[in-house]
């Protein structure tokens, strides 16, 4: 079995590509390498065109070159040129509705940068009065249907879907039906001069017929397909936004947009449509998608055009929308290049190396069982002397023949084994749809199968996401926050003074807002960890609105990962400038040389206080609360209101918020142990916090360790190897630490790495890893973009899940690849060997057509769709560079293949003997007998798929309704074939004996089944996992 399978991958060497990032040169060696294929355009349907995409990235880089230069030269035109402006003329309906701005003047103002036309309307204030709308409360939702009118939609020219039709024409692309057809069409020919009508149509129609069935349920089949595969097309392109209407705030599809929408833009998002800056800080934005520059730039008052398709880098700020969809850059951009494919998976490359392979295989049998039956027919006409003598019966048979080494071809191609990953991966995609994971790309469904370590975040992944401040400590002491209780009695037990500045830190220091709802309560809307503190302010009754507007809002540095804290300055009403800042616990503290007093009164703070401050955050942190420090200082007049002080600061408070973990994480972990994957918590928190969140998830173990970001990043190589296998735990960790953590996981122990994000920051490392998993709810849309698969509702379990669907993916496509090449191998070597020795083929054209149909649509429909099951989990990943086609699954082909090739060649040779059968019928019942016997073995054989190594596979058969629909369904139309279609199908009716003996031999290949699974097979040892876990047993052990 080794020997044959270092053979096959041997022949498969070209046919080898990575799962993520490959190159052209890979990509272009296995398309070189795919010599023989029946339906080209079938076949390449989900393979990336590569010469197209390379003519797409070309012309896509000309178009934002031309955008670049465009910007560039219109707005030097504009700095030296007053020359006449472009008059623009508004429909009367747009005036009639208070619009006084015409819609492509607006657009050449924003996509042109154009100061002076912007200061000609009015800046942004006079742009806002001319498209009837107000900075405050937006737009209303009654106008909306007339803004689209007027303004245009914000949707793009996408091409249309293909139709039913589109995928006959396709699946009749098929060179071997086509030259059937032609045979078919030959036949009916010259069947009709010799053996009159109707009796001379019938093998053609028979074979037309069956082509016409063929093609029918593949055409079916790709159609569902393309309709998941759109569905989740839709999905992905979902983009909700933060936009201001109806004086309220809320989400919003991006599709939805209207001209004159406030959006409320932060990091991480994506610009929704061309507009105008209103308000924010140190807004940065990404161009480089629209224009080719990587230069980030800032946009603020002077400089407030945004483009659509362009990226938050930093900062956040308002902004109002003044063009969509086709009329912004990014809209003709979107419609000139067109979406680029996916590329293939690694199993589909694999799959069409085997069905190179065993294609190659097949074309020689055909051609050779072709010349064996024409040479033998041509020997006997010379033998009986009528070699001169030729007949439309001589051209009948040769045709005959003929048809029989196409079928041969058709049944040898094993078209479906790479299409059949793609049946598979579309419906476990739809099925993880359902399940709230959206797979983006097709490879990350099939790698996550093989993952051997999940890299995870803990905020919101392995804890709820709804934090509240459980400890506060204040003024030398700590003390605990009951809801239940009046926040009044806090507020008694601190100075008036302190009390103002902690509301002051909490409501002007945040990026969080509290919004009135539609039915006009308040509500907050924000990150989690700010939302917790706002609800803090908001508890002890402190008044949002009236802080904010006090103090004048100078300077904001938003929180991100890499600086772990967030800083204002703000302007004092009595005058002077109070910076406030709060962020990581350790961070903050080592900023503050002074403390607030019981009094209100910045006081030294000495080293053994900063000590007691220490062990107040360890002893938060130990009880799994996410601890912040909040602090300030003040400052003259005469600072500088471009830059926020880093140090000496007056500590304020440290808060420990709670963040339960979410219930099912810990025996998600243990499922993840169980089936040899390692998880690892990669967070910014506090790493006793980290310490104690991993020991509730059962993620830090006896053994295991725990390290911070700035202890990791400085170890040297050696070190690394010998510490990452057993982190368990990352704390403090930057996103650059994440991505050292994978890139070394894969390069020094060959892992498969799954890796969670949230942030735009989390970008390199889930394009290094080999599955990147962002979070639906708290991803921001750059995380969501380099991602492979989105976590609609940022929960752990929900990872495990997709891990099971990618195993279930693997081992579904090994099982149907177990079962075709077991009917490939017998219908090969039985119609060669037949035709050597008899003279004829056992199986005619429309019978292997039919026999192609069982192995081929509906043996993936049947094997390459059946749901997972816990077992799953209870199994090692499948290791990189590992054998598709394993050991044990080559034992079980080659047994199957024997005993069928046995029975089948035993009933050939001397089955009239055998069955006692005589008269002039008797050749005819025997094919038929043989051709029934042959597909109860198929039918039985399938059930045999079922499972690779277990013997019991009824729980499985019962567990999928879709595979017992195909087996009855298939059992069904073979009694129809045999008893009523035999004038097309070459079939006679056979008698209940007949029957029950063509069952019984199919039938009998179960217990065959079940003594090959009991033959031990050379198995590559699992790796070592995670402690206490060994490979599970197989062959006699197993039994």
């Amino acid at each position: 079995m080794e020997r044959v399978t270092n053979t096959m991958e041997g022949l498969l060497k070209d046919f080898d590509v990575p799962a993520k990032n490959s190159s052209e040169e890979a990509l272009r060696r296995w398309r070189k390498a795919v010599t023989i294929v029946r339906n080209r355009r079938r076949r390449f349907r989900m393979i990336a065109d590569l010469d197209k995409r390379s003519q797409a990235e070309t012309k896509k880089r000309s178009i934002q070159e031309k955008i670049r230069v465009a910007l560039y030269v219109h707005k030097a035109a504009l700095r030296f040129s007053d020359a006449a402006r472009a008059e623009y003329k508004l429909p009367r309906e747009a005036l009639d509705a208070g619009f006084v701005i015409d819609p492509d003047e607006l657009a050449s103002i924003v996509r042109g940068h154009d100061p002076k036309g912007l200061d000609i309307h009015g800046r942004v204030e006079g742009i806002a009065r001319k498209v009837s709308v107000s900075l405050d409360q937006g737009v209303r939702s009654s106008d909306l249907s007339l803004r689209q009118k007027v303004y245009g939609v914000n949707r793009y020219t996408e091409k249309p879907p293909r139709g039913f039709l589109t995928f006959v024409w396709e699946a009749l692309q098929d060179l071997t039906l086509i030259i059937l057809m032609i045979c078919a069409v030959a036949s009916i020919g010259v069947g009709i001069p010799t053996e009159g009508w109707p009796k001379g149509i019938y093998d053609g129609v028979g074979i037309i017929l069956t082509i016409f069935l063929v093609v029918l349920v593949t055409a079916i089949s790709d159609y569902n397909q393309s309709l998941q595969f759109r569905d989740l097309d839709k999905e992905k392109k979902k983009i909700f936004v933060q936009v201001t209407r109806d004086e309220y705030r809320q989400k919003i599809p991006i599709y939805d947009l209207v001209v004159g929408d406030i959006v409320h833009l932060s990091v991480g998002d994506l610009i929704p449509a061309d507009g105008l800056f209103i308000s924010g800080y140190d807004l940065l934005i990404d161009e480089s998608s629209l224009t080719g520059e990587s230069e980030p730039v800032y946009v603020h008052k002077d400089k407030p055009f945004l483009l659509s398709g362009t990226k938050v880098q930093d900062g956040s700020g308002k902004m109002l929308v003044t063009t969509v969809g086709m009329r912004t850059e990014w809209g003709e951009l979107m419609e000139t290049v067109s979406e680029e494919d996916d590329n293939e998976t690694p199993l589909q490359v694999k799959l069409n190396g085997v069905a190179t392979v065993i294609g190659q295989i097949g074309l020689a049998f055909a051609v050779l069982t072709f010349l064996v039956l024409a040479v033998r027919y041509l020997v006997e006409k010379a033998v009986h002397h009528r070699f001169t003598h030729w007949s439309m019966n001589d051209a009948l048979k040769l045709i005959n023949y003929f048809a029989i080494a196409v079928t041969i071809i058709v049944v040898a191609i094993p078209e479906g084994l790479p299409l059949a990953v793609t049946l598979s991966l579309a419906f476990a995609m739809k099925k993880l749809m359902n399940d709230r994971a959206l797979v983006r790309h097709l490879s990350a469904c099939e790698t996550m199968g093989s993952a051997s370590c999940i890299c995870t975040d803990k905020t919101g992944t392995l804890t709820t996401n709804h934090m509240v401040v459980d400890k506060i400590w204040i003024s030398g002491k700590d003390r605990e926050i009951k809801v239940t209780k009046n926040g009044d009695c806090l507020k008694s037990e601190i100075s008036e003074a302190v009390f103002g500045i902690l509301l002051q830190g909490i409501f002007l220091n945040t990026s969080a807002e509290v919004v009135r709802d539609k039915d006009g309560n308040n509500s907050i809307l924000g990150q989690p960890t700010e939302s917790a503190l706002l609800e803090l302010g908001l508890f002890l009754r402190g008044d949002f609105s009236a802080v904010r507007q006090d103090y004048k809002i100078l300077k904001v540095e938003p929180f991100n990962s890499v600086r772990k804290k967030m800083s204002v300055l703000s302007a004092r009403p009595e005058g002077g400038i109070r910076a406030f800042c709060k962020g990581a616990s350790e961070i903050i503290l080592r900023m503050c040389n002074k403390t607030i007093d019981s009094n209100g009164k910045p006081a030294d703070l000495s080293k053994e206080q900063v000590k007691c401050i220490t062990d107040i955050i360890n002893g938060f942190a130990s009880e799994a609360l996410r601890t912040l420090c909040l602090a300030f200082r003040d400052l003259d007049d005469g600072f500088d209101r471009n830059s926020i002080p880093e140090e000496g600061y007056t500590l304020v408070a440290v808060v420990g918020i709670k963040d339960p973990v979410r219930p099912g994480v810990k025996d998600a972990v243990q499922t993840c142990l169980a089936a040899g994957i390692t998880v690892r918590m990669v967070t910014g928190d506090n790493i006793n916090t980290a310490k104690a969140i991993a020991r509730e998830c059962g993620i830090l173990t006896e053994g295991g360790i725990a390290i911070e970001g700035p202890d990791f990043r400085i170890q040297s190589p050696e070190e690394m190897k010998e510490i990452i296998p057993r982190i368990q735990v990352m704390a403090r960790s930057l996103p650059s630490d994440k991505y050292m953590l994978v890139k070394n996981l894969k390069v020094l122990l060959g892992e498969v790495v799954a890796v969670t994000g949230d942030g735009s920051n989390d970008a390199p490392a889930l394009h290094e890893a080999d599955i990147g998993l962002a979070m639906g709810i708290a991803g921001t849309e750059v995380a969501k973009e380099n991602a492979d698969v989105i976590i609609l509702d940022d929960n752990f379990s929900t990872i495990v899940n997709v891990a099971k669907w990618g195993r279930a993916v693997y081992i579904n496509i090994q099982k149907f690849v177990q079962f075709q090449l077991t009917v490939n191998i017998v219908a090969l070597i039985i119609s060669f060997v037949s035709a050597c020795i008899t003279g004829s083929a056992p199986l005619t054209a429309v019978q292997m057509l039919w026999v192609n149909l069982i192995m081929d649509t509906l043996g993936a429909l049947a094997l390459a769709t059946e749901p997972p099951n816990d077992g799953l989990m209870k199994r090692p990943p499948v290791g990189r560079g590992a054998s598709f086609i394993t050991n044990a699954m080559w034992r079980n082909i080659i047994g199957q293949s024997i005993y069928q090739l046995a029975v089948l060649g035993v009933f050939n040779f001397d089955g009239k003997r055998l069955l006692g059968l005589s008269g002039s019928d008797a050749s005819a019942v025997l094919n038929t007998f043989i051709f029934n016997t042959f597909v109860f073995c198929q039918v039985f054989n399938e059930i045999n798929s079922l499972d690779i190594e277990k013997i019991n596979v009824f729980p499985a058969m019962f567990r999928s309704w879709i595979f017992l629909g195909i087996i009855f369904s298939t059992i069904a139309f073979q009694a129809i074939i045999v008893e009523f279609l035999g004038t097309f199908a070459s079939t006679v009716p056979l008698n209940w004996k007949l029957w029950l003996l063509g069952i019984l031999i199919g039938a009998i290949s179960m217990p065959v089944s079940v003594v090959l699974k009991c033959i031990p097979v050379e198995k590559t040892a699992a790796r070592h996992q995670h402690e206490g876990y060994d490979a599970l047993p197989s062959g006699p052990e197993l039994a």
